[in-house]
Protein backbone atom coordinates (compact mmCIF):
# COMPACT_ATOMS: atom_id res chain seq x y z
CA UNK A 1 0.00 0.00 0.00
CA UNK A 2 1.39 3.36 -1.06
CA UNK A 3 0.54 7.02 -0.46
CA UNK A 4 0.44 8.73 -3.86
CA UNK A 5 1.26 12.16 -2.44
CA UNK A 6 4.51 10.85 -0.97
CA UNK A 7 5.67 9.23 -4.23
CA UNK A 8 7.78 10.71 -7.00
CA UNK A 9 6.51 10.66 -10.55
CA UNK A 10 9.09 8.06 -11.51
CA UNK A 11 7.92 5.80 -8.70
CA UNK A 12 4.37 6.11 -9.98
CA UNK A 13 5.55 5.34 -13.51
CA UNK A 14 7.13 2.10 -12.28
CA UNK A 15 3.89 0.75 -10.75
CA UNK A 16 2.61 -2.53 -12.15
CA UNK A 17 -0.83 -1.67 -13.58
CA UNK A 18 -1.92 -5.30 -13.25
CA UNK A 19 -1.65 -5.03 -9.47
CA UNK A 20 -2.17 -1.32 -8.77
CA UNK A 21 -5.37 0.67 -8.39
CA UNK A 22 -6.35 3.91 -6.69
CA UNK A 23 -8.31 4.51 -3.48
CA UNK A 24 -9.77 7.96 -2.94
CA UNK A 25 -10.82 8.83 0.64
CA UNK A 26 -13.83 11.15 0.52
CA UNK A 27 -15.16 13.18 3.44
CA UNK A 28 -16.42 16.68 4.16
CA UNK A 29 -15.68 19.83 6.11
CA UNK A 30 -18.80 20.13 8.25
CA UNK A 31 -20.05 20.45 11.81
CA UNK A 32 -19.78 17.31 13.95
CA UNK A 33 -21.21 18.33 17.29
CA UNK A 34 -19.33 20.33 19.92
CA UNK A 35 -16.80 17.54 20.47
CA UNK A 36 -15.50 16.41 17.06
CA UNK A 37 -13.53 18.38 14.45
CA UNK A 38 -14.91 19.64 11.16
CA UNK A 39 -12.77 17.11 9.25
CA UNK A 40 -14.22 14.08 11.06
CA UNK A 41 -15.48 12.47 7.86
CA UNK A 42 -12.09 12.97 6.21
CA UNK A 43 -10.39 11.20 9.12
CA UNK A 44 -12.88 8.31 8.97
CA UNK A 45 -12.51 8.00 5.19
CA UNK A 46 -8.74 7.86 5.59
CA UNK A 47 -9.05 5.12 8.20
CA UNK A 48 -11.36 3.16 5.90
CA UNK A 49 -8.96 3.55 2.96
CA UNK A 50 -6.00 2.45 5.04
CA UNK A 51 -7.78 -0.58 6.51
CA UNK A 52 -9.08 -1.66 3.12
CA UNK A 53 -5.74 -1.02 1.47
CA UNK A 54 -3.93 -3.22 4.00
CA UNK A 55 -6.37 -6.05 3.40
CA UNK A 56 -5.93 -5.81 -0.36
CA UNK A 57 -2.14 -5.56 -0.07
CA UNK A 58 -2.19 -8.80 1.91
CA UNK A 59 -3.83 -10.39 -1.15
CA UNK A 60 -0.96 -9.33 -3.40
CA UNK A 61 -2.43 -6.11 -4.77
CA UNK A 62 -0.66 -2.73 -4.68
CA UNK A 63 -3.28 -0.14 -3.75
CA UNK A 64 -2.34 3.52 -4.04
CA UNK A 65 -4.13 5.88 -1.68
CA UNK A 66 -4.82 9.31 -3.16
CA UNK A 67 -4.93 12.59 -1.20
CA UNK A 68 -8.37 12.88 0.38
CA UNK A 69 -11.23 14.86 -1.14
CA UNK A 70 -12.54 17.07 1.68
CA UNK A 71 -14.84 19.55 -0.04
CA UNK A 72 -18.25 18.32 -1.09
CA UNK A 73 -21.99 18.86 -0.79
CA UNK A 74 -22.80 19.31 2.90
CA UNK A 75 -26.10 21.12 2.87
CA UNK A 76 -27.46 19.50 6.02
CA UNK A 77 -24.76 21.20 8.09
CA UNK A 78 -24.64 24.45 6.13
CA UNK A 79 -26.14 26.45 8.99
CA UNK A 80 -23.19 25.75 11.29
CA UNK A 81 -20.00 27.87 11.23
CA UNK A 82 -17.04 26.15 9.60
CA UNK A 83 -19.07 23.96 7.28
CA UNK A 84 -18.00 24.36 3.65
CA UNK A 85 -20.52 23.02 1.15
CA UNK A 86 -20.06 22.97 -2.61
CA UNK A 87 -22.48 22.18 -5.43
CA UNK A 88 -23.10 18.44 -6.00
CA UNK A 89 -22.40 18.91 -9.70
CA UNK A 90 -18.91 20.14 -8.82
CA UNK A 91 -18.28 16.94 -6.89
CA UNK A 92 -19.44 14.76 -9.77
CA UNK A 93 -17.28 16.61 -12.29
CA UNK A 94 -14.23 16.41 -10.02
CA UNK A 95 -14.57 12.66 -9.43
CA UNK A 96 -14.99 12.00 -13.14
CA UNK A 97 -11.96 14.19 -13.91
CA UNK A 98 -9.87 12.30 -11.36
CA UNK A 99 -10.99 9.00 -12.89
CA UNK A 100 -10.07 10.22 -16.37
CA UNK A 101 -6.59 11.27 -15.20
CA UNK A 102 -6.01 7.93 -13.49
CA UNK A 103 -7.22 5.99 -16.52
CA UNK A 104 -4.79 7.91 -18.70
CA UNK A 105 -1.97 6.68 -16.50
CA UNK A 106 -3.03 3.05 -16.71
CA UNK A 107 -4.89 2.62 -13.43
CA UNK A 108 -7.61 0.01 -13.98
CA UNK A 109 -9.84 0.95 -11.04
CA UNK A 110 -10.82 3.82 -8.76
CA UNK A 111 -12.26 2.91 -5.36
CA UNK A 112 -14.11 5.44 -3.22
CA UNK A 113 -13.67 5.20 0.57
CA UNK A 114 -16.54 7.47 1.53
CA UNK A 115 -17.52 8.56 5.05
CA UNK A 116 -19.94 11.43 4.30
CA UNK A 117 -23.62 10.52 4.04
CA UNK A 118 -25.35 13.75 3.05
CA UNK A 119 -27.90 12.61 0.43
CA UNK A 120 -26.80 15.22 -2.12
CA UNK A 121 -23.22 14.05 -1.75
CA UNK A 122 -24.14 10.38 -2.15
CA UNK A 123 -26.15 11.20 -5.25
CA UNK A 124 -23.17 13.09 -6.67
CA UNK A 125 -20.92 10.06 -6.16
CA UNK A 126 -23.48 7.73 -7.73
CA UNK A 127 -23.71 10.02 -10.77
CA UNK A 128 -19.93 10.11 -11.03
CA UNK A 129 -19.79 6.33 -11.00
CA UNK A 130 -22.43 6.12 -13.71
CA UNK A 131 -20.54 8.59 -15.92
CA UNK A 132 -17.23 6.82 -15.38
CA UNK A 133 -18.76 3.49 -16.36
CA UNK A 134 -20.64 4.94 -19.32
CA UNK A 135 -17.40 6.42 -20.67
CA UNK A 136 -15.55 3.14 -19.98
CA UNK A 137 -12.76 5.09 -18.27
CA UNK A 138 -11.95 2.46 -15.65
CA UNK A 139 -13.70 0.29 -13.08
CA UNK A 140 -15.37 2.15 -10.24
CA UNK A 141 -15.93 0.73 -6.76
CA UNK A 142 -18.18 2.74 -4.47
CA UNK A 143 -19.70 0.87 -1.52
CA UNK A 144 -22.50 3.24 -0.46
CA UNK A 145 -22.66 2.68 3.29
CA UNK A 146 -26.22 4.01 3.44
CA UNK A 147 -27.49 1.06 1.38
CA UNK A 148 -27.55 -2.71 1.44
CA UNK A 149 -25.57 -4.90 1.64
CA UNK A 150 -23.19 -2.61 3.52
CA UNK A 151 -25.29 -0.78 6.13
CA UNK A 152 -26.27 -3.95 8.06
CA UNK A 153 -22.56 -4.71 8.50
CA UNK A 154 -22.10 -1.64 10.71
CA UNK A 155 -23.11 -0.80 14.27
CA UNK A 156 -26.58 -0.72 15.78
CA UNK A 157 -26.44 3.04 16.17
CA UNK A 158 -25.46 3.45 12.53
CA UNK A 159 -28.46 1.43 11.44
CA UNK A 160 -30.86 3.58 13.49
CA UNK A 161 -29.79 6.64 11.49
CA UNK A 162 -28.90 8.53 14.70
CA UNK A 163 -25.21 8.34 13.91
CA UNK A 164 -23.77 11.74 13.07
CA UNK A 165 -21.04 12.57 15.62
CA UNK A 166 -22.59 10.00 17.95
CA UNK A 167 -21.24 6.73 19.31
CA UNK A 168 -20.41 5.43 15.83
CA UNK A 169 -18.25 8.31 14.60
CA UNK A 170 -16.84 9.30 17.99
CA UNK A 171 -15.63 5.74 18.52
CA UNK A 172 -13.83 5.76 15.18
CA UNK A 173 -12.10 9.03 16.06
CA UNK A 174 -11.07 7.64 19.46
CA UNK A 175 -9.41 4.75 17.62
CA UNK A 176 -7.84 6.68 14.74
CA UNK A 177 -7.23 10.24 15.98
CA UNK A 178 -7.95 10.43 19.74
CA UNK A 179 -6.25 13.81 20.14
CA UNK A 180 -9.00 15.36 17.99
CA UNK A 181 -11.82 14.28 20.33
CA UNK A 182 -12.91 16.78 22.97
CA UNK A 183 -13.57 14.01 25.49
CA UNK A 184 -14.36 16.41 28.31
CA UNK A 185 -17.30 17.59 26.20
CA UNK A 186 -18.42 14.31 24.62
CA UNK A 187 -18.64 12.64 28.03
CA UNK A 188 -21.24 15.17 29.13
CA UNK A 189 -23.44 15.13 26.04
CA UNK A 190 -26.90 13.64 26.43
CA UNK A 191 -27.98 11.05 23.84
CA UNK A 192 -29.89 12.40 20.87
CA UNK A 193 -31.98 9.55 19.39
CA UNK A 194 -33.30 11.60 16.46
CA UNK A 195 -32.76 9.64 13.23
CA UNK A 196 -31.33 11.54 10.30
CA UNK A 197 -32.41 8.83 7.87
CA UNK A 198 -36.04 9.09 9.01
CA UNK A 199 -35.82 12.88 8.86
CA UNK A 200 -34.59 12.69 5.27
CA UNK A 201 -37.52 10.45 4.32
CA UNK A 202 -39.81 13.03 5.93
CA UNK A 203 -38.37 15.76 3.72
CA UNK A 204 -36.07 17.48 6.22
CA UNK A 205 -32.99 19.14 4.72
CA UNK A 206 -30.99 20.45 7.68
CA UNK A 207 -29.59 19.10 10.93
CA UNK A 208 -31.66 21.65 12.82
CA UNK A 209 -34.90 20.49 11.21
CA UNK A 210 -33.91 16.87 11.78
CA UNK A 211 -33.60 17.46 15.53
CA UNK A 212 -29.89 18.14 15.88
CA UNK A 213 -29.47 21.73 17.12
CA UNK A 214 -25.85 21.05 18.12
CA UNK A 215 -25.05 19.04 14.97
CA UNK A 216 -24.87 15.64 16.64
CA UNK A 217 -27.13 12.58 16.66
CA UNK A 218 -26.69 9.43 18.70
CA UNK A 219 -24.76 8.93 21.94
CA UNK A 220 -21.23 10.38 21.91
CA UNK A 221 -20.69 9.59 25.61
CA UNK A 222 -21.03 5.85 24.89
CA UNK A 223 -18.14 5.84 22.39
CA UNK A 224 -15.14 3.59 23.00
CA UNK A 225 -11.83 3.05 21.28
CA UNK A 226 -12.55 -0.67 21.08
CA UNK A 227 -15.76 -0.11 19.14
CA UNK A 228 -13.90 2.28 16.85
CA UNK A 229 -11.20 -0.27 16.08
CA UNK A 230 -13.82 -2.91 15.28
CA UNK A 231 -15.74 -0.49 13.06
CA UNK A 232 -12.63 0.53 11.14
CA UNK A 233 -11.95 -3.12 10.39
CA UNK A 234 -15.55 -3.54 9.23
CA UNK A 235 -15.19 -0.52 6.94
CA UNK A 236 -11.94 -1.91 5.57
CA UNK A 237 -13.59 -5.25 4.85
CA UNK A 238 -16.44 -3.51 3.04
CA UNK A 239 -14.00 -1.59 0.84
CA UNK A 240 -12.01 -4.76 0.19
CA UNK A 241 -15.09 -6.68 -0.95
CA UNK A 242 -16.27 -3.88 -3.22
CA UNK A 243 -12.86 -3.62 -4.87
CA UNK A 244 -12.49 -7.38 -5.34
CA UNK A 245 -15.93 -7.54 -6.94
CA UNK A 246 -14.81 -4.95 -9.51
CA UNK A 247 -11.37 -6.46 -10.05
CA UNK A 248 -12.58 -10.02 -10.60
CA UNK A 249 -13.62 -9.55 -14.27
CA UNK A 250 -10.20 -8.12 -15.10
CA UNK A 251 -8.55 -11.53 -14.54
CA UNK A 252 -5.44 -9.93 -13.10
CA UNK A 253 -3.89 -13.20 -12.12
CA UNK A 254 -3.70 -12.07 -8.51
CA UNK A 255 -5.25 -14.39 -5.94
CA UNK A 256 -8.75 -13.18 -5.07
Amino acid sequence: MTDLAAMTWEEVRSLDPSRSFAILPVGAVEAHGPHLPLNTDVVIAGAMASAGGKRLAARGHSPVILPALAYTAAGFAAGFPGTISVEPETVTRLIVSIARALAGQGFPLLAIANAHLDPAHLAALERAGAEVREASLLRFAFPNLATRPWAPRLTEEFQTGACHAGQFETSILLASAPDLVRSEISGRLAPNPASISRAIKAGMQTFEAAGGPRAYFGDPAAATREEGEHTIEALGAILEEAVLAELAPLNTGVAQ
